[in-house]
Formats: C-alpha cells, sequence, structure tokens
C-alpha cells in the first residue's frame, strides 16, 4: 500500500484537517502548519511489542498536522498503520539541531482506517526535512502493557505537502 497524502487524510476522517488559506504561504518548517506531508526515505525500524514489522514497512512516511495541533508520524507496514501521536505545542529543541514531540498516543489501524488507540509516554525526535539534508524520525513509545519504536530516514529530497 502506497500511502499517499490522500490516505493518510482518509485515516483521520474522523478528525477535520483545515484546508491551507490560499493566500498564505505554507512556512517551512517541520512539521508546520495544518495538512499532509508525505516523506520518502527507508524505514529502519517499526516494532510493536515483541513483534518485528520492519521488513514490510514501507519507505514512506506521513506526518499529519490537525488544526488543534496534534501532531502524528504515520509509519506502514503490510497495510497496517502505526501512528505516534502528540500535541505538536510541545515540541521542544533537542541535540544536532533536532526537536522532540512528547507522544500521547499510539494510533493503529488497517489500511485507511484508524481503529485504536494506546495512552503512552515517550518522544518523536526529529530534524526539518526542508533543510534539504537526510533527517531521521525515531520515535519510541511505552504503555502500561507494550512498547512501541519507530525509525526513519528521508533522503534528503523536498517533502510533498499536501492541502
Amino acid at each position: 500500500m502506497k500511502l499517499s497524502a490522500l490516505a493518510a487524510a482518509a485515516i483521520f476522517s474522523a478528525l477535520a484537517l483545515p484546508a491551507f488559506a490560499a493566500s498564505a504561504p505554507a512556512p517551512e518548517t517541520f512539521p508546520g502548519a495544518p495538512g499532509v506531508i508525505t516523506l520518502s526515505g527507508k524505514c529502519a525500524k517499526l516494532v510493536v511489542a515483541k513483534f518485528d514489522a520492519t521488513k514490510g514497512c514501507k519507505d514512506e512516511l506521513a506526518s499529519v498536522t490537525l488544526a488543534n495541533g496534534s501532531v502524528t508520524f504515520i509509519f506502514t507496514s503490510d497495510g497496517k498503520a502505526l501512528g505516534f501521536q502528540g500535541d505538536g505545542s510541545g515540541i521542544k529543541p533537542a541535540s544536532n539541531g533536532n526537536a522532540r514531540l512528547p507522544l500521547s498516543l499510539v494510533t493503529t489501524g488497517v489500511g485507511n482506517k484508524m481503529t485504536g488507540q494506546v495512552k503512552v509516554a515517550g518522544f518523536c525526535t526529529f530534524g526539518n526535512p526542508y533543510a534539504g539534508k537526510p533527517i531521521a524520525i525515531e520515535c519510541t513509545a511505552e504503555s502500561k502493557d507494550s512498547s512501541f519504536a519507530g525509525s526513519f530516514r528521508t533522503g534528503g529530497k523536498l517533502v510533498k505537502k499536501d492541502k
């Protein structure tokens, strides 16, 4: 399954994604204004509890930012989706020019429908893909019953934004 921006938006169909204002250009920041950004690169790791889904992990990652500031990084593997979600207002600088998003939820689903939510503690560390160089997005989270990890590295090419 190729994770298109349309598919990522459909994943969150229960949550309204407002369109970008036509007259205002989106800033070149990441994750940025509300909408969907699709990154291409290499999925290096995707693990749910003791299940390693890395082999089937797609070489695309979606970043979905909602109007309420929620940010979700969505990994896909063999038709299943795993989203690492947190409040974008909590993003803080991290080492090496990266940023860190504290996580509150991991969302799960099949195809374009996200059906599960697990409360977690953890974070995603990421760089800015607009800088024109490869960056890593690394997420780790723990719930009371499980652990989750995802790692993705971009190829340094421009990202695809959809409104």
